[in-house]
């Protein structure tokens, strides 16, 4: 590991307060047209990052590969880093006891919903972290039910080894069109490969523009249909996806945004310092470099900023040129 070496970030958003530029967020961004061809590059797109939870959607797409079969409001929950709301927890726990499972056989770490009104709510109920609860839990009742499905050992269904590694493995390398030379654990348990923001764009087009009923058209199709299970109530992605017809999006811990439009245009970035807030201020002009309307995407760009109550200033992403 070399610490004396890092990506070419370039700035991609800035908040402003008063008159004054008060913070800059940096990061690497690229936006491909419909061809594949890159309309927009930012810092240093090639650099290998971890995609972390933007990863899922490609991870459902290998659990259809190898037979399983879900309704779309849970294959869209197999995709998702969902709030935790009720409808949320008992969709996964659906997923399990198809499979002849229950929560107690998930491997995910432990977590209160990540929904700030549903953590809320989950905790003036009384309750504690549960694996359910944990956003990555539709993720991981797909993955137990794909092992049920292959006749695959279910108790070590993460272990590096498992068949269902491989197959995750392998195609991730098939949609990105790179190489896996980079893998670590992701905070719910599962692996995380390094692989190019150029990579991710090209996996989420591919699956937008895929044939329908393949599985890369099934999981889009899917997530586009119940956005509301992708992410939850008042959370950007559900938005968006609700905002802009045939888009696809999924977000990943650590500033990562991946989006696809119906014509195979993609973008894909990585806030520098893994900051949220600027993820999708960042992707907006990217977006309306791709055609997408600006006016849909107004509750997304151009954030107020506060002060005493009144807004004095905002953040917003910064133009991008072709």
């Amino acid at each position: 590991m070399n610490l004396t070496e890092f990506p070419a970030h370039a700035p991609l958003a800035v908040q402003t307060r008063g008159e004054l530029v008060e913070s800059v967020h940096y990061g690497s961004l690229i936006a491909l047209a419909s061809d594949g061809v890159s309309l927009v590059s930012r810092g240093e797109p090639t650099a290998r990052v971890y995609p972390r939870s933007a990863l899922k959607p490609l991870m459902a797409v290998a659990m259809l590969r190898a037979g399983l079969e879900l309704p779309d409001e849970q294959l869209a929950l197999a995709a998702a880093s969902h709030s935790g709301a009720a409808g949320h927890q008992s969709t996964a726990a659906a997923i399990l006891a198809a499979a002849g499972l229950t929560p107690a056989d998930l491997g995910n770490s432990t977590d209160l919903p990540y929904g700030v009104a549903e953590r809320a709510q989950w905790l003036a109920a009384g309750n504690g972290p549960t694996h359910l609860a944990q956003n990555c839990s539709g993720k991981h009742a797909a993955l137990l039910a794909t092992c049920v499905h292959n006749g695959w050992p279910v108790e070590s269904y993460l272990a590096a080894e498992h068949p269902l590694a491989a197959l995750i493995r392998a195609t991730v390398e098939d949609l990105t069109g790179e190489s896996i030379t980079a893998v670590s654990t992701d905070g719910c348990g599962t692996e995380v490969f390094g692989l190019s923001l150029i990579g991710m764009a090209r996996a989420f087009a591919r699956m937008t523009t895929a044939q329908s009923g393949t599985p890369e058209r099934r999981v889009a199709d899917a997530m586009r249909a119940h956005p509301d299970m992708v992410a939850g109530h008042g959370r950007d992605v559900t938005a968006l996806m609700q905002a802009v017809p045939g888009l696809l999006a999924k977000d990943g811990f650590e500033g990562i945004q991946v989006i696809a439009l119906a014509d195979g245009s993609a973008v894909a970035l990585k806030i520098s310092d893994g900051g949220d807030r600027a993820r999708m201020p960042a992707a907006t002009p990217a977006l309306i470099a791709l055609g997408i309307d600006p006016d849909l995407l107004t509750d997304f760009n151009r954030l107020p900023v506060y002060g005493g109550g009144h807004s004095v200033g905002e953040l917003l992403g910064l133009p991008v040129r072709n």
